[in-house]
């Protein structure tokens, strides 16, 4: 694996993240308390484990330049903005929410999960949609 490698692989990253997110709250739903919790903990990991990667590629690529034009640009660039201001904000939320799940404060994990999980499932799509728009259409 290469340098090259490392935006496809933080695709499928953010992309198994978004699965688990999904699977985890259909566990919670179901009342799965077991179940919830390993999805939840697989999207914790994976997400760490983009983030590791993303930021290793970054640190050894810098920045790649997004190559459409007109309408397709100003989308780009929204989804984009969206995503990078809610993946800095996501990250507090996550630990946070993790944290109260790990204590056992479960009547405050609950009404910060209800915020957290859609915030860090966006994040997690638009993350792979940045890639696919960046890395794939042009």
């Amino acid at each position: 694996m290469t340098t090259a490698d490392l935006p496809a692989l933080n695709a499928c990253l953010n992309a198994t993240s978004a699965v688990f997110l999904l699977l985890g709250y259909w566990q919670i739903r179901q009342k799965k308390i077991t179940a919830h919790r390993v999805c939840m903990s697989a999207a914790f990991l994976t997400s760490v484990l983009f983030l590791l990667s993303y930021l290793y590629y970054h640190y050894h690529h810098g920045s790649t330049k997004f190559q459409g034009q007109g309408t397709v640009r100003l989308l780009y660039f929204a989804i984009l903005l969206t995503h990078t201001v809610l993946a800095v904000v996501i990250v507090p939320m996550i630990l946070l929410t993790l944290r109260r799940a790990l204590k056992g404060e479960f009547a405050r994990h609950r009404p910060l999960a209800r915020w957290t999980l859609p915030l860090w499932l966006y994040v997690s799509v638009t993350g792979v949609v940045v890639y696919l728009m960046l890395y794939q259409m042009y």
